[in-house]
């Protein structure tokens, strides 16, 4: 298992709160997702953070958390359609339209996103 921080990435923010982290994600990603704690990313690393976990998609970017003790909170972007693809694929029922104007790129029907964090989680 390698470090992530040998992958090439981009830092958007550095040492904020999960609060601060997900609603940057929110704001600049063209879709948001929302994971477990847990969730498990590139193969060998695992977000973590207090749900709802954001994970964002911008062009071939994904922008996700990284808690590095003793440091904070982070939000990452890593360029990986592979990822991204399987991150559509997985979590495609918790989808959320972006904050940003004109909402996401890609095709979201409108009303598939869920109304609320509680709406989103129920089986």
């Amino acid at each position: 298992m390698s470090c992530i921080e040998q992958m090439k990435y981009k830092l958007h923010l550095e040492r904020t709160s999960f609060k601060e982290a997900r609603e940057y994600i929110e704001k600049n990603s063209d879709e948001v997702y929302y994971v477990d704690p847990g969730y498990k990313i590139f193969k060998d690393y695992y977000i973590i953070g207090v749900p709802p976990v954001a994970m964002g998609v911008r062009g071939t970017e994904m922008l996700f958390t990284y808690v590095k003790p003793c440091h904070g909170t982070f939000v990452m972007g890593i360029d990986s359609e592979e990822e991204i693809a399987r991150l559509r694929e997985n979590e495609k029922e918790k989808i959320k339209k972006s904050l940003k104007s004109g909402g996401p790129k890609g095709k979201v029907e409108s009303g598939s996103a869920p109304a609320s964090f509680s709406e989103m989680y129920k089986k």
